[in-house]
């Protein structure tokens, strides 16, 4: 099988070099571990990305509404996060617009970066979403903590796959349920922050990843 970067052109994967991380949090906005996350990213002066869910947007504003106001940079994620490979491209544009929508309600604008539900892409859906002036971001390391792992097995998870210019995959939230339990991978981002900083790395936000990988 062909390399990502060949199979679906110019998909941001986060594989770059250097010591720096991007850490990446989907299916938010959620309560109230989305706002536990902001704190222990205050609490590191770090900065990441949220790629956040129309519907639960919808719900809570005021959430998302911090994230921005905190300095963080904010993703679309679908309004319902359906499975896009079993979408049409009108259909994939419509979840998009939808959730583009409710961003700027919550926050008065819109954003350029995207992320597909459960990674799942085609090239025709990748088609539709550059169709939507988005750009495609997907990751290079991940906790796997939708599997319900403790902290230290998410963070573990992550520091193996670790080499450098990564895009981090983690979630404050899950498409499921709103009011997920994501202590643990809020517990593990705070791992991650203190290890790698500790350690001399710096926590880009994706879209300066994006700029540092050319």
């Amino acid at each position: 099988m062909a390399p990502q970067s060949q199979l679906y052109g110019r998909t941001f994967l986060g594989q770059g070099s250097g010591r720096t991380l991007a850490l990446t949090f989907d299916d938010g906005p959620n309560d109230p571990h989305t706002l536990r996350l902001l704190d222990v990213l205050a609490e590191h002066h770090a900065k990441a990305t949220f790629f956040v869910i129309g519907d639960f947007v919808r719900r809570r504003p005021d959430i998302v509404r911090a994230i921005s106001d905190a300095g963080h940079e904010i993703g679309n994620h679908t309004f319902s996060h359906p499975n896009l490979i079993f979408r049409s491209a009108a259909e994939t544009r419509r979840e998009i617009a939808d959730c583009d929508r409710a961003i700027e309600d919550a926050i008065g604008q819109s954003t350029r970066l995207f992320r597909p539900p459960h990674g799942g892409r085609r090239p025709s859906t990748l088609r539709a979403v550059r169709a939507s002036g988005k750009t495609p971001v997907m990751w290079s390391a991940s906790g796997w903590d939708w599997k319900q792992h403790t902290a230290e097995e998410i963070s573990g998870l992550v520091q193996r796959q670790v080499r450098g210019g990564d895009v981090i995959l983690l979630h404050d939230g899950s498409h499921l349920a709103f009011g997920a339990d994501r202590s643990a991978s809020v517990a593990a981002a705070g791992l991650l922050l203190k290890q790698y900083q500790d350690a001399g790395w710096k926590f880009l936000s994706v879209s300066e990843m994006m700029a540092a990988n050319g």
